[in-house]
């Protein structure tokens, strides 16, 4: 078996405040996230996503499924369905939302496919 090499592996800690990068160029206040595949597209496949206090996501609309897993925290959808720690979530692709939070919290993400506004 072949060593892993130091280009072919990324750790980072959700609890680490400098593994976090912040969503800024999407008007996305208090929210950022951890992908550590330099191959995948933003917000594409597994990333950590999380939410300051107070903060809300962007409406968007999947274009594949996701699944995530509320590591810490609550998460509450625009129709009012509360996620909680330990909650594990599927949205079909086409699903339209936004969600926030009042607590903060830290979701790990898997998503198929990009994101695109709300009917498009």
């Amino acid at each position: 078996m072949k060593p892993i090499q130091p280009a072919e592996r990324k750790v980072a800690n959700i609890f680490d405040e400098s593994a976090f990068t912040h969503y800024d160029e999407t008007g996305e206040s208090g929210t950022s996230f951890i992908q550590l595949n330099p191959n995948a597209k933003q917000d594409v496949g597994f990333y950590i996503y999380r939410m300051a206090p107070g903060a809300q996501s962007t409406p968007h609309r999947h274009g594949g499924a996701e699944e995530f897993l509320i590591v810490q925290g609550e998460l509450i959808d625009n129709d009012g369905t509360v996620y909680k720690t330990g909650d594990v979530v599927w949205l079909d692709g086409d699903t339209e939302h936004t969600s926030h939070t009042e607590t903060g919290c830290i979701v790990a993400v898997y998503s198929e496919a990009e994101e695109y506004a709300p009917g498009t």
